[in-house]
Formats: structure tokens, sequence, C-alpha cells
């Protein structure tokens, strides 16, 4: 039964998000909010339903629009909406901050979150990465296409402490969790992986094998892997892990190509703003402000501005059946 003591409001309820939110539902009150209309109206009807290796189905509150929560208290509110609408969502959210003070915890890609969430408020705030994988395949429907991996969180404002019962409930939930004092080495780790894995993957049109099929796609991750790592390094960050694993095992055969070739391929296809700016967009204007040349990761950024303008033009004026 879950544990009604813990309340946690899932603000983007995606494919990270529905993952998150589904299995928490196992040990907590869940509620989640996203603006998606016909996914909230599919979760009130049938339920969330995650795909893949591990199935299952879960009832859970869902709403579209923040005002119908006002007057409900949250110990947790968990941020996986995309990197440019988290003020927006934030900013919503103000009304029920005061009643509780709510852990802000953000799982988001990118640079600028937990900065959003700490300015916006006076709560304690909480930045983690976790390195599952997920696609939106329907409204009520998440495929979990890598799961097992551990969940990293930490505190940016508060202490380790602050996070550690929510921790515990995640892995308790099936999703293992481990607490930092800096959650910063893990999430410069995957950071890098976002910024070299995402833009590469939507240039290729979400064929993922094409990644590790080309010399020469081999060879620009390479460098904007050399690339983003300088940056960083210079930062003053460091790593909890090899922001590359993934693709090391991946290319020596001790892990298959994913059929996940990255949420930014996914909002090519669709015509939704990338996470871009605050991935890839990142790098390059911290090494222009360094003095570190990033070549290739500004050609990729490049490549994937335009191909964003490409995408919305194209479905702004489909072509005529011949």
């Amino acid at each position: 039964m879950p544990d009604t003591q813990h309340r946690i409001l899932v603000v983007g309820c995606g494919a990270m998000g529905g993952i998150f939110a589904a299995h928490l539902t196992r040990v907590a009150d869940v509620t989640a909010l996203d603006t998606d209309a016909a996914h909230v109206a599919a979760i009130r009807q049938d339920g969330l339903r995650i795909e893949g290796e591990e199935q299952f189905a879960c009832t859970l509150r869902a709403e579209t629009d923040a005002a119908a929560l006002h007057g409900d208290n949250f110990d947790a509110m968990l941020f996986l909406v995309k990197s440019g609408r988290t003020a927006d969502a934030l900013a919503v959210l103000r009304p029920l901050l005061a009643r509780n003070r709510p852990l802000l915890v953000t799982l988001q890609n990118g640079m600028g979150n937990s900065e959003i969430l700490e300015t916006g408020s006076d709560c304690k705030v909480a930045r983690g990465v976790s390195l599952d994988a997920g696609r939106y395949l329907a409204p009520g429907r998440i495929a979990h296409l890598i799961r097992g991996n551990t969940t990293w969180l930490g505190p940016t404002r508060g202490e380790a402490a602050d996070s550690a019962w929510l921790a515990a409930l995640l892995t308790e939930a099936g999703l293992p969790t481990r607490t930092l004092d800096d959650p910063m080495d893990a999430v410069w780790s995957k950071f890098v992986f976002n910024c070299v894995m995402n833009p590469v993957g939507a240039l290729l049109l979400g064929v993922n094998a094409a990644r590790y099929g080309s010399p020469d796609i081999t060879a620009l991750i390479d460098d904007m892997a050399r690339e983003s790592t300088d940056v960083v390094r210079a930062l003053g960050g460091r790593f909890a892990f090899d922001p590359m694993a993934l693709v090391h095992d991946t290319r020596a055969g001790r892990r298959p190509v994913s059929r996940h070739a990255g949420s930014m391929a996914l909002d090519i296809a669709r015509g939704a703003a990338t996470e871009i700016d605050e991935l890839t967009g990142f790098i390059v204007r911290e090494g222009e402000r360094l003095g570190i040349a990033v070549h290739a990761c500004r050609t990729v950024y490049r490549l994937v501005k335009g191909l964003e303008t490409a995408r919305g033009w194209q479905l702004a004026h489909p072509e005529p059946p011949a």
C-alpha cells in the first residue's frame, strides 16, 4: 500500500516523468501535472501504463491546470518538464510553495534548472540525474527502454539528509537511488553524455544504429566528448563516472545498441523545441568564454538549431500529395 505520509507531485509526466510517477505510486501518494490534455485524460480514464521489459499499469491523480492543486500539500515536487519550461512551471506552482515548503527536485537535462528553482523559491532544492531512458508512446502509455541504472540525487540548497527519504522511496519503488552530499559530479557526467549523444541522435534522424555504424560519426562523437570534457574541467567540474562509458561498452559489444536515440530526436520529429541551448549550447558558450576550442560542438549546435527551424517550417507547410 502507498505510504500516504509522503505526497509527491511529478511536474511533467512525459517519458521520464511517467516512469518516475508510475513507480512512485507503489510507495507514495502521487499526483501528475502535465499540459498534454489527451495524456492526462487517458491517465484519468485507464491509468498510466509502463511498457517494456517490465510492464504494469497504475492509477494516479493527473491534472493539466496547477490551479486544481491549490490547497494541496506536497512533500516533494519532481520537475521533469523540458528545461525551457522550468521557470513557467515553477511560476504556476508558487502558491503551493508557501503552504509547506516542499522539497524541489530537478531530474532534468541541461544546466540552469536548479538555479531557477532556487531563485524562484525559498524551498530546499535537490538536483539529480537518472541514467534510465523512456519514450512517450501514446496518451497514457510510456515505454521504459533503459532501466535498472542508479539515479543520483543531492542538494544544491540544503543537506543530503533533506532528500534521503526521497532516495529511499525511489529505491523501494524499483528505481535504485544514491544520495550524494554534492550531486554535481554525477550531473556533469550525465550532462556531457547528453551534450554529445542527444544532438547527434537528432541529426541522425533517430536511427541509433548509425551512431555506431559510421567511422565519421564515431570520430565526431569522440571530438565532442573531448571538447565537452575540457570545458567541464575548466569550470572545476569532476566526473562521478565516465560520461561516455555506455558508448564505449556499446562499441565494444558489451551492451546492445539501444532503441533509444534520445529525446532530442523525438522533439525534432514532432516539431517541438529541443534542449540544445541548455546542453551543447552551454558547452559552446562556456568554451568561447574560456577560450577553449569547441569546433565540433559549435558545428553540431548550429546544425541542430537549423534542423529545428527546418522541421518547424516543414510541419507548417506540408507538401500536397503527389
